[in-house]
């Protein structure tokens, strides 16, 4: 294939393009306000699994700001959305390009476009039922399932993922034939879980109908509500869609606690220290914002990339994007 030519032939880039004309539709009828946030800014959100790709102040702005202070493109605009939320925007959402360093493969491109919307007043099932009905309308499907986190590990790998030991965790995944040679010397209970989730579980999930996995870990809350369930076990109010083996949303009943926030980022930034990867700006304009008084709400993000590739019956984003990385 020449270098100058697409990976997505024309047909299937029409088929995307009224994908999207769905999308806008959705929302629009729904009186969801589209807004605009910097690719380019001085927070980021700070996240374990998340590589921010950073630029120094000097190239922006020339001899001002000094090298080794940094601007983020931003991995979601998540931060800048929230701020307009606190600013009395009701419901918004946004189509817009977002960056993830090192990110590459059939699923993902260090450059790849985001969909995120948040709604004031919602709590936990109203922000599930809402994407619900985002996967009926766009991709003509039935009702999603809503199961928690527990008992998707439960159904699929037969193992309780809040109470078993990691001695479990690993005969679970050595009874699915999946290598665990390298987790050996592994004692972080997140990194078992995760790799359940990624080779026994996601792989079975939304085979026949869309399914949101809702009640995560509280240790995976990211920006979510905390509460605890009826088991006595503190979970986050968190929720991701799946669809044909593939996820495709991650959704929060939104964290309003600034001081809380604070704590994560401190919490997540010594896990990166001890992976390897540096730490990340503690302080952002949105926690000034959730001081402020951030309202209620529940928000989603969506790679538009991957509901293309599910949409369109694709194999690898690659085929419905034009350029990914190494042609771009």
């Amino acid at each position: 294939m020449p270098d100058f030519q697409s990976t997505a032939d024309l047909e299937t880039l029409r088929q995307r393009d009224e994908l999207v004309r769905k999308i806008r539709h959705f929302f629009e009828s729904r009186n969801f306000l589209h807004v605009e946030t910097p690719l380019l800014s001085h927070d980021t959100v700070v996240d374990r699994y998340l590589e921010p790709i950073g630029i120094p102040q000097s190239a922006v702005f020339s001899n001002r700001g000094r090298e080794e202070e940094r601007l983020w493109l931003q991995t979601s605009p998540e931060f800048a959305m929230k701020r307009l939320v606190a600013s009395g925007a009701r419901n918004i959402y946004q189509i817009c390009k977002a960056f993830r360093k090192g990110e590459q493969g059939s699923r993902h491109n260090p450059e790849f476009t985001m969909l995120e919307w948040y709604r004031a007043g919602d709590n936990l099932q109203q922000g599930m039922d809402l994407l619900s009905e985002f996967a009926q309308a766009i991709l003509d499907c039935q009702p999603a399932e809503q199961i928690s986190y527990r008992d998707a590990f439960v159904r699929h790998a037969d193992v309780d993922p809040f109470n078993d030991s990691i001695t479990s965790l690993a005969d679970a995944c050595r009874q699915q034939q999946v290598d665990v040679a390298a987790f050996a010397d592994v004692k972080d209970r997140d990194e078992w879980l995760n790799l359940i989730v990624s080779e026994i579980v996601e792989p079975k999930l939304g085979l026949d109908r869309p399914t949101i996995v809702f009640n995560w870990p509280a240790s995976q809350a990211a920006l979510a509500v905390l509460r605890t369930d009826a088991t006595g076990i503190e979970v986050a109010e968190r929720f991701e869609l799946f669809i044909g083996g593939v996820e495709l949303a991650n959704g929060y009943h939104e964290l309003l606690c600034a001081d809380e926030l604070l704590r994560r980022n401190d919490w997540v930034n010594e896990q990166r220290v001890t992976d390897g990867a540096a730490s990340l700006p503690r302080e952002s304009r949105m926690l000034n914002a959730m001081r402020a008084g951030l309202p209620a709400c529940a928000g989603v993000a969506l790679g538009i990339d991957r509901l293309a590739m599910v949409a369109l019956g694709k194999e690898s984003i690659d085929q419905v994007i034009p350029f990914p990385i190494d042609r771009a």
